[in-house]
């Protein structure tokens, strides 16, 4: 620890590590650990000692005359770095040691037979636990470096998928754009439709929403990808006969920072208008105000219905291409980087099954996390329950994150680097 020759402060950190890979193939995944059992590991108690002394260090060295400015604003850079992360390594550490002072006392009370203080001291016990593991995850978080675009809004799209036979894939299509929309809601986001492509008995073929509000890339991000439905018609010879289909629909979801700046040159550009179709019978009008611009080099394809102003629905779709097409640079750059965090869990392919909504069995499984819940009505409700289940990926990819880096490390210190 310490200034190299030139002046710079070089220390192993996990703030200075740009990316990770998100494999879901190590050591948490397989023993389906959490915040609080990563903790425990050998080499995380030992990488937060390395930084706790490094802060003491640097904290004594800020106290030296000999220093330049150079080297005192390097030294504060690092400090301020170290210092949130030192005093939640401390701050877990009081927490482990008045836990541990609980379970004797409650061993020694369970001997005694007094229930009433054993059963205050096993509630107090309970309480401190989940409290040091939300500690946990604080720390880890101030570990893992923040994506990119986590504070930027997205553009979220969803498509039916197909099935053997009924509309079950529709219907679940627009129950999961509701969702969204009640989760923006929840979050107090704000929740704009961009199109809105209806289908012939209720249900919804295409959709696509300007979401925009606090970290809203952050919890979606792992929205993206296949989901698949399993239910009864409610109508229908598969009704009656209370057969089962099995469907699916995708979810896309696209960052979009406040200033993309992708160039578009107008003659790659093949700009369709036609009459909004509405959602729901709404916003429908009897001019071409809907506008779809096709990019001719890519293929790729937006349209845009939301307003009764051809003008600005040009302007919105040509926005929302920008984001595709910067999209795609950004996937390109992160597949030319070997540990590249992947932009989906898993491989984040639109094609991948990531969460199944089985309603036969009131379940719904996301297959990343190996996660069951209850109560598919809630999880569609867009509340508490799905945020629930948005935090546990988040969970996991903040100690995956994590567990990756002490892998990388581990392999350098057995190369001798």
């Amino acid at each position: 620890v310490g200034l190299h020759n030139h002046g710079s402060w070089r220390p192993k950190s996990l703030l200075d590590t740009a990316r990770f890979t998100l494999s879901f193939n190590s050591w948490h995944r397989k023993n389906h650990q959490g915040s609080q059992a990563l903790w425990k590991h050998e080499t995380v108690q030992k990488y937060l000692e390395t930084l706790s002394k490094e802060y003491q260090q640097v904290s004594h060295l800020l106290n030296a005359d000999s220093l330049n400015d150079f080297e005192q604003r390097t030294l504060r850079r690092r400090c301020a770095d170290l210092s949130p992360i030192a005093a939640a390594f401390q701050e877990i550490k009081e927490a482990e040691r008045e836990f541990q002072e609980l379970e004797v006392m409650c061993t020694e009370l369970d001997s005694r037979d007094e229930k009433q203080l054993l059963e205050l001291a096993l509630e107090e016990k309970e309480t401190l636990d989940k409290k040091m593991n939300m500690m946990c995850r604080k720390l880890f978080q101030l570990l893992v470096p923040k994506e990119k675009y986590d504070r930027s809004p997205v553009i979220l799209e969803v498509t039916a998928g197909r099935t053997t036979g009924g509309d079950i894939c529709q219907q679940f299509t627009k129950e999961m754009f509701e969702m969204y929309q009640s989760y923006a809601d929840y979050k107090r986001w704000t929740f704009d439709i961009v199109n809105y492509t209806p289908a012939e008995i209720g249900g919804l073929h295409h959709a696509a929403a300007h979401i925009s509000g606090e970290n809203v890339y952050r919890h979606l991000k792992y929205e993206g990808g296949t989901h698949r439905v399993q239910r009864i018609p409610e109508t229908g010879l598969s009704s009656r006969m209370q057969r089962i289909h099995t469907g699916t629909m995708s979810v896309i979801v696209l960052p979009q920072p406040e200033e993309v700046d992708v160039k578009v040159d107008p003659k790659d550009l093949r700009i369709d208008t036609f009459r909004a179709r509405g959602a729901g019978g709404q916003h429908v009008n009897k001019t071409d105000s809907a506008v779809r611009i096709v990019h001719l080099p890519t293929g790729l394809a937006v349209e845009c219905q939301q307003e009764r102003s051809q003008q600005m629905n040009k302007e919105i779709a040509l926005r929302t291409l920008r984001a595709k097409l910067y999209q795609q640079i950004i996937e390109k750059q992160l597949s030319q980087e070997q540990s590249a965090r992947k932009l989906q869990l898993g491989t984040r392919a639109q094609s991948e099954r990531i969460r199944t909504y089985n309603f036969t069995q009131d379940r719904v499984t996301d297959h990343r996390i190996s996660y069951d819940a209850r109560n598919i009505k809630e999880i569609l409700s867009g509340k508490e329950a799905l945020d629930k289940l948005i935090n546990r990926l988040l969970e996991y990819a903040e100690i995956e994150a994590v567990t990756q880096y002490l892998e990388n490390l581990k392999a350098l210190e057995g190369g001798g680097c």
